[in-house]
């Protein structure tokens, strides 16, 4: 198992498959796009199946998460699915997507193995989503949405930033849209992950103020913390149920000591948290032709050396060098 020195175990692994997107937004990374990992940089289809391979077989992960960059650009993605859903055991599968290429790759995904999907949306304005993701996609992510649902990738769960000045007026009718459309609505509180380093904790929209704003049209119930488990979101029942909204509270509600996540970034290093500032290279054992058990060793030795927290309430806070498009979501 992959246990660290405060007794945490991880048995959810992110997976990021690329570096590459096909939006700008504002809180990830600059207009014109960043460095892009050269090719021969990432891992293979064949590498990334063995290395989750290694983690369900050798170190007890039962769920797995594609993220990226944007996942749906990797070629080989239903491929990659299809594989792990033939491992023994098989992992829960699941894939955080911004929703563009879902409307071709829904049935595919679903009929390859794959369980369900969080796309990103942070707005319902069109004008509002160009202004954010420097991208006219907002009716692509709708129909990408749509197709997920009817794919049965379910439940499909929505993601949603708020940013003063932009939408942070918008959660009540975000969350009226995905009660309607019968999508499980998630708020995530902008972090420090962004390749400018221009974010700023006193100019974020809080946990606290997205509540706030939800209980002008909702009556919100607090679900628990036996239901939440190591889940990152809180989440509250909507007007009795069975509609449920939730809001992942990196900055201002950090949930470390609940953590069971290990990372594999698209280029073979292991990261013990979205904030970590060190990784751990599997890459070039895999292409030193390490057996399977010295792979596993590697990773188990970089989780025993988590963190206890992700340190944001520190004052000597440093944000890490790769930005989120590079580390995974």
């Amino acid at each position: 198992m992959l246990i660290d020195t405060y007794g945490r175990v991880a048995t959810d692994l992110r997976v990021s498959l690329t570096d590459r997107c096909n939006l700008r937004c504002t809180y990830c990374m600059p207009e014109e796009g960043l460095q892009w990992l050269a090719k021969p940089d990432l891992l293979t289809d064949d590498e990334i199946v063995r290395l989750i391979d290694i983690a369900v077989t050798h170190l007890g992960i039962e769920e797995v998460r594609f993220t990226g960059g944007e996942p749906l650009l990797r070629p080989g993605l239903v491929g990659i699915v299809e594989r792990v859903a033939a491992l023994g055991p098989r992992p829960r599968m699941s894939l955080t997507t911004n929703g563009i290429g879902l409307r071709r790759t829904a049935t595919a995904l679903k009929a390859a193995g794959l369980d369900r999907v969080n796309v990103s949306l942070d707005t319902l304005r069109p004008d509002v989503f160009k202004t954010l993701t420097r991208r006219d996609r907002h009716k692509d992510v709708l129909e990408g949405l749509a197709a997920a649902r009817e794919a049965g990738l379910t439940p499909v769960k929505v993601n949603s930033v708020l940013m003063p000045g932009l939408n942070a007026d918008e959660a009540p009718a975000l969350l009226a849209w995905a009660v309607e459309h019968d999508y499980e609505l998630r708020f995530i509180e902008q972090m420090p992950l962004d390749a400018q380093h221009g974010w700023k904790r006193d100019g974020m929209v809080t946990a606290g103020d997205i509540l706030e704003s939800l209980r002008t049209r909702f009556e919100l119930t607090a679900e628990g913390s036996e239901e939440r488990g190591s889940a990152p979101a809180e989440r509250w029942i909507v007007d009795g149920g069975p509609h449920r909204v939730g809001v992942i509270a990196s900055v201002t509600r950090p949930f470390c000591s609940a953590c069971d996540r290990t990372r594999l970034t698209a280029d073979g290093q292991v990261r013990t948290c979205l904030f970590a500032r060190e990784e751990t290279d599997l890459r070039a054992a895999l292409r030193s032709e390490a057996p399977d058990e010295e792979i596993a060793r590697i990773w188990r030795l970089a989780m025993w050396g988590k963190k206890a927290g992700a340190g944001l309430d520190d004052p000597t806070f440093v944000q890490p060098d790769r930005p989120m498009s590079a580390i995974g979501g």
